[in-house]
């Protein structure tokens, strides 16, 4: 995902449902319209913000809040990504398409204005945007730790603090951060990632207990490896062809990584039923206990793991790449074999 200097579009485009039988009268865990906090949106529908809902998991979970009843305002940076998101989910439910940079404070506090003022108050926030470098350390620079941190961290804090005021003014609200397994055990050749998603699980997790007796609840999402087909938007560095080869497939194996859709759906669960935190895979909730019990260890375990994985390469500058140039260098039949279940996500979900 790349920055662009130039503040979007103020403007929003919203998209009503195409299926007219939808019922907003019920409860929202069942897939209808009544928020899970009282309040209603247009059409008597709760509001719900995806901050990263153009593709992958954000896309997910917008569908998701949908089909349970919620007009979503789908965020993202990419204009043409909102566009085909838009065409993709409206025949699920209305939904408002609004460009945001969260790195932008500014960015998500217009949208946030515009939002309770045309649409009105927002129940649900859920911010997902993320991005991921693979490459070992010495192949990174200072701009690869910004990138990330500024996304992960101060995104979800940009969010969550900007719409704040709103919800405990109204006593209720629902918050969620998508964090990662990566913010509570750090992976090796991920480390601006792990940076990032560890500051993320530490201000969601703060935050849930500040909120307590509020009527407001913030949710830490804490998903392992998902087959969302993010392998292709990822960024590579080092020998970059090298690091496609071990974390494509990885993201992509079935008895690793959780299908996502399923992963989106206990999102929603645990997000409007104001669960402080929620673990997504059995190996993350494994890891977690693990590093717990014996955090020295880990790390030593996760060191010889980072000495497994492909070396920096001597006259290696620090470019990074996509996963799709990668992928082309690396011209593997066998990584993409397999690679398959995480190909074909990518084409449900957009990436």
């Amino acid at each position: 995902m790349s920055q662009t200097d130039e503040a979007p579009p103020t403007a929003s485009v919203t998209t009503a449902a195409t299926d007219p039988s939808t019922d907003p009268s019920t409860d929202p865990s069942t897939g209808t319209a009544a928020s899970p906090t009282g309040a209603t949106g247009p059409a008597d529908r709760p509001v719900a913000v995806v901050l990263g809902g153009s593709r992958g998991l954000g896309f997910l979970i917008c569908r998701e809040l949908l089909d349970r009843g919620h007009h979503v305002v789908v965020a993202a940076r990419d204009t043409d990504e909102l566009e085909s998101a838009a065409g993709a989910l409206s025949g699920h439910g209305p939904l408002t398409t609004e460009p945001c940079d969260v790195r932008d404070r500014h960015q998500v506090g217009e949208l946030v204005g515009r939002v309770e003022q045309t649409l009105g108050p927002i129940e649900v926030l859920v911010t997902v945007a993320g991005i991921i470098q693979a490459a070992p350390a010495e192949s990174l620079v200072l701009q690869e730790f910004e990138d990330a941190i500024d996304t992960m961290a101060w995104g979800p804090i940009h969010a969550a603090m900007t719409v704040l005021p709103h919800m405990r003014r109204r006593r209720r609200g629902r918050i969620g951060t998508v964090t990662s397994i990566g913010g509570m055990v750090s992976p090796p050749h991920l480390l601006p990632y792990a940076t990032a998603k560890f500051a993320a699980v530490g201000f969601s997790d703060g935050l849930a207990a500040a909120l307590s007796g509020t009527g407001v609840t913030a949710t830490t999402v804490v998903p392992g490896l998902m087959r969302t087909g993010g392998h292709l938007h990822a960024r590579f560095g080092g020998d970059a062809p090298a690091e496609y080869a071990w974390f494509a497939p990885v993201a992509s194996m079935p008895l690793v990584s959780v299908d996502a859709e399923r992963a989106a759906r206990r999102i929603v669960d645990a997000v409007l039923a104001g669960r402080p935190i929620v673990v997504l895979t059995p190996l993350a909730w494994l890891a977690i206990r693990v590093r717990g019990l014996a955090p020295g260890t880990t790390t030593r375990v996760m060191g010889l793991a980072g000495r497994l994985l492909p070396r920096a390469p001597s006259d290696a500058g620090a470019e990074t790449v996509e996963g799709t140039e990668a992928r082309r260098r690396l011209a593997s039949p066998l990584v993409d074999r397999l690679t398959t279940l995480g190909d074909r996500a990518a084409r449900r979900n957009r990436e």
